[in-house]
């Protein structure tokens, strides 16, 4: 059967916990985050306060899902899209969800007038700059750093 690729809702918000929860701890190695944290992201999202989620569903069971953020660049003086997430539960790729997730996103950064859609991934995620490359994106010349800001 084929899946379908939507916009989550309220009722995906179970399955879609179960998933991210596969992203961070099992594909990732991540430690889980707290309950609380977890349905506080998921809230947010589906307010549509700090962005959105694409799911991919296969006959009722939800088998995949991305997360867009909103931001604004001071560069380009336009707001942007970042790709925050992008997830395939294992047995499910290589079907072209991911493809599918990846396109729903960019439309939807369009559609909404964003003058662009990033993403990170790994150095070592070689499987995810193929698939990248494939649709059309661009390694840039910026250097992405962070901080962690827990126990500050």
């Amino acid at each position: 059967m084929k899946a379908t690729i939507r916009k989550a809702e309220a009722g995906d918000r179970e399955q879609l916990a179960s998933l991210l929860l596969a992203y961070i701890v099992g594909f990732y190695g991540c430690e889980p985050p707290a309950d609380r944290d977890l349905a506080l992201l998921q809230d947010r999202l589906a307010e549509g306060s700090i962005g959105c989620q694409f799911v991919a569903e296969r006959e009722g069971t939800l088998v995949g899902f991305a997360t867009l953020y909103g931001s604004y660049s001071t560069l380009r003086a336009r707001p942007v899209a970042v790709l925050n997430d992008l997830y395939v539960a294992e047995e499910e790729r290589g079907r072209g969800l991911g493809q599918g997730l990846f396109e729903a996103c960019a439309a939807y950064a369009a559609e909404q007038g964003y003058a662009s859609m990033s993403w990170e991934t790994d150095r070592e995620n070689t499987a995810a700059q193929r698939f990248y490359d494939r649709m059309g994106g661009r390694a840039g010349s910026w250097l992405v750093y962070s901080l962690e800001l827990d126990g500050r």
